[in-house]
């Protein structure tokens, strides 16, 4: 470890953090309230010794430039935004460890690095008030769908425009930030698992190979009220048996599918009273693979075991797909560079997929090679107060972050030649 690094200080800041803009319910750094601009000004805080340049763009991602003598740029990312009652490690992280590297950079450098290095914190990466993730970096991918976004709302009523006004964004110029990319060479990202496969492994760090792919459909089975007293067993068009079904084939297709994972998430059933028969049920099926095809095999699977279990109860079934987003895989070189760093830090790395999305796949596939780091999560759990990870995992993972800073930096720069 470099001796100008100071991982340990790392910890004591998001610990920092946690006590300005947390409860005893969690984290409560929900994007675009007051707590989220006390955390956004606590972090440029951070920051003020360093010789940056600092600002934000149009869709209120924040900014923060180490120039050096090539344009070429190392973008670190990350997000300080979190969503209500939430983990005291999700998102924030990856900056306040970019914090530590940034600080390395610049000793090592004179505040004159090889490659320009960014650190930029991403607005809203959660989507927890408005239901629609990663509007920042979407906005600056060019993937941001601005009449979707246009007419979110939260819980009291509030429009996105509206709440992006009340801090200083213009909502209509928020896909102008696509500039901030143009001279991006490479994105790295840190982030804590929040499943269970380093857990269980029993290893501290892994590279990831990329965010899954999802398809998430609504399935409505339709089928006949009636009695539940006076209606046979036999004679009955029960929706609620065919969608039952389903519960255990997802599974089976999962298995398949070697890596893909399927998720029924709600049900609602009509009339809903304990004396008739399903006449309507509706699931919402999750499906999320790293591999485009297999994505649609299983797709394709469910929707054929749907089809099957509706004749066998004599039912209607229907398809209406909620959401979609093809994988997006990180750069090979890349992987490579993070499996060493952590090879290099603490003797074995792993190499895993992303089931949640993160601001890493929409920089992906705007085209900049990227890659993520992950960190072993306590309890494999997120989104959630008891959200942790091992202190010397923290360590670390700021440790092997820094050494994947730099191998990239050379990256950059022989890239160039």
């Amino acid at each position: 470890m470099s001796t100008l690094l100071n991982p340990k200080r790392t910890v004591a800041e998001l610990k920092e953090l946690r006590q300005l803009t947390g409860d005893q319910n969690g984290a409560q750094r929900v994007a675009f309230t007051k707590t989220w601009l006390k955390a956004r000004a606590w972090f440029k805080e951070k920051l003020k010794d360093l010789p940056l340049e600092i600002h934000n763009d149009e869709a209120g991602n924040a900014w923060h430039t180490l120039h050096g003598p090539s344009d070429k740029a190392l973008l670190i990312g990350g997000h300080i935004d979190s969503v209500p009652n939430g983990g005291w490690l999700d998102g924030c992280l990856n900056i306040v460890a970019g914090i530590e590297i940034l600080r390395r950079i610049n000793a090592q450098y004179q505040g004159k690095p090889p490659v320009t290095v960014r650190l930029v914190d991403w607005a809203d990466e959660e989507g927890a008030r408005f239901g629609k993730s990663l509007f920042g970096s979407s906005a600056c991918s060019g993937n941001l769908d601005m009449n979707e976004a246009r007419g979110l709302k939260d819980k009291d009523g509030m429009r996105l425009p509206d709440a992006l006004r009340d801090v200083g964004i213009n909502f209509e110029r928020a896909k102008e930030c696509g500039k901030e990319l143009k001279s991006a060479a490479a994105y790295i990202e840190l982030h804590i698992e929040q499943g269970p496969v380093l857990l269980d492994l029993g290893l501290p760090l892994g590279a990831v190979l990329g965010t899954f792919g999802v398809e998430r459909h609504a399935i409505t089975f339709k089928g006949q009220a009636a009695h539940s007293g006076s209606t046979p067993m036999n004679r009955r068009k029960d929706a609620f048996l065919a969608a039952a079904k389903m519960s255990p084939e997802i599974y089976k297709i999962a298995e398949r599918s070697k890596g893909g994972v399927c998720t029924i998430g709600s049900c609602t059933t009509k009339p809903g009273i304990v004396t008739s028969v399903v006449e309507e049920c509706r699931i919402t099926l999750d499906q999320r693979h790293l591999d485009g095809a297999a994505l649609k095999q299983m797709f394709n699977e469910a929707q054929e075991a749907s089809e099957r279990f509706a004749r066998e109860g004599n039912v209607e079934v229907s398809w209406e797909r909620l959401w979609q987003i093809d994988p997006r895989p990180f750069n090979n070189d890349l992987i490579d560079l993070c499996d060493e760093s952590i090879r290099e830090t603490c003797a074995k790395s792993h190499r895993l997929p992303s089931g949640p999305l993160h601001d890493a796949a929409e920089v992906a596939a705007a085209g900049v090679p990227t890659v993520m780091m992950f960190v072993q999560s306590l309890h494999g759990i997120s989104h959630n107060k008891i959200e942790d990870t091992k202190e010397e995992h923290l360590e670390m993972c700021v440790t092997a972050f820094d050494k994947l800073a730099e191998k990239t930096i050379k990256w950059i720069e022989q890239k160039g030649a």
